[in-house]
């Protein structure tokens, strides 16, 4: 990961996002497992364990906003420390679980820890560095969490096996413990005093009347929900059903959307210095619809070789398009917050993702069970008109916030 750092930084972030990255690895070992823990080991209905994942969504969705308050007022990392310390208590419970009730009891504390760490950690990294820098920041928290996650998922999957429920405890009181080492690295981090003022004047009704604010957050959602939150329910649905590649040729497509990410998102972000961020929006738009439209492709190739070579294909503009995503959505959101309130504009963007993974898969999934081709074009729609809403926007913006600072020496 040496090779992907974006130098230059202060130390505190590379200390934030080592925390990170162990917790990723955690997190990627434990959580793609969940379901199947439920279902499988311990015998409870899918549809009471989907419940759990969509309450789960839900809690995170309002502890977000909670948390953005919590983090302008009395600090980010305290903010951090406090959803740590949830998601390790549930995770460390999870063993525990027999009925159904208690799954879905224990995803209202994962969810409420899970929304309230992450708009913390996101108001900590745009509080440590200035404007400038923000995009590599941003850049790189996204390769450590890849990174983490890559690595959990791979070792999580040697370690489980339905037939030993042992093996799953082993896991969640693993993850349970990475929770708590980011923690530990939190404490090793140097947060600025919060503008206590501004802090306690600032309030959401402030944030939501930013009429540019709100028009981002529109732009984000039709992008969540058209694009990046389908990767991971409904294209490999798709892939397997319509396209007729395996199992590990999936596996082996998202190792190589991690890869990408890995090794392109700091260059990206480097290269998107001076430039507008509007128009680096809408070229993302244009790419996740032109992805989508080779994944069509595959399903009507007719031939297990050629479909591999147009979802290769798609992957890879998918992989650019999250590239610039994280380049510029993070950092122009905290360029656009005010003095005191970075930690409720952090926690309305993370509202519209979690929005759009609330509402964009069941839809997509609807239509994939009715008229499965025509899923992508719509998808496709919805992200080409993400990229006129971000053409709209860019004269709206205020000039400052319009263009990604050039870089400069820390």
């Amino acid at each position: 990961m040496v090779a992907f750092l974006a130098r230059g930084l202060p130390r505190g972030v590379y200390v934030l996002q080592a925390g990170l990255l162990l917790n990723a690895f955690g997190n990627g070992a434990a959580n793609p497992f969940l379901l199947l823990y439920l279902h499988d080991v311990r015998d409870i209905p899918l549809a009471v364990a989907g419940l759990a994942s969509g309450v789960a969504a839900c809690s995170a969705l309002a502890a977000s906003l909670v948390s953005g308050t919590l983090a302008d007022r009395i600090g980010a990392r305290f903010t951090i420390m406090a959803g740590l310390a949830l998601s390790a208590t549930g995770f460390a419970l999870y063993p525990l679980v027999r009925e159904g009730w208690q799954a879905v009891g224990l995803a209202v504390l994962l969810g409420s820890g899970t929304g309230t760490w992450l708009t913390g950690q996101s108001s900590l990294l745009a509080r440590l560095v200035d404007s400038p820098q923000r995009p590599l920041a941003f850049a790189q928290q996204r390769v450590a969490a890849n990174v983490g996650l890559g690595l959990g998922g791979a070792v999580g999957g040697l370690i489980v096996t339905t037939s030993s429920p042992q093996t799953f405890s082993v896991l969640f009181l693993l993850n349970a413990a990475t929770f708590l080492a980011y923690g530990a690295f939190l404490t090793r981090v140097p947060e600025p005093p919060p503008a206590v003022a501004a802090a306690v004047s600032g309030s959401y009704r402030a944030a939501l009347r930013n009429g540019p604010f709100v028009r981002l957050l529109g732009v984000n959602y039709a992008f969540v929900a058209g694009a990046v939150a389908l990767l991971v329910g409904v294209f490999p649905v798709y892939a397997k059903g319509e396209a007729g590649v395996s199992e590990d040729a999936i596996g082996v497509l998202f190792l190589i959307n991690s890869l990408l990410i890995i090794g392109l998102q700091v260059r990206v972000a480097r290269r998107q210095a001076g430039r507008r961020r509007m128009s680096a929006l809408a070229r993302m738009g244009v790419l996740f619809a032109s992805s989508w439209l080779l994944v069509l492709a595959a399903g009507l190739a007719g031939g297990q070789g050629a479909a591999l070579l147009a979802l290769l294909a798609a992957i890879a503009l998918f992989s650019w398009a999250e590239c610039l995503y994280d380049a510029v959505q993070g950092p122009i959101v905290a360029d656009l917050a005010p003095e005191g309130l970075v930690g409720r504009y952090m926690a309305l963007n993370g509202f519209s993702w979690q929005l759009g993974f609330i509402t964009g898969p069941p839809i997509a999934a609807a239509v994939l069970g009715a008229a499965p081709d025509a899923v992508w074009p719509l998808a496709a729609a919805v992200c080409l008109l993400g990229s006129a809403g971000a053409l709209r926007l860019e004269r709206r913006l205020p000039e400052a916030a319009a263009t990604t600072p050039l870089s400069v020496p820390a």
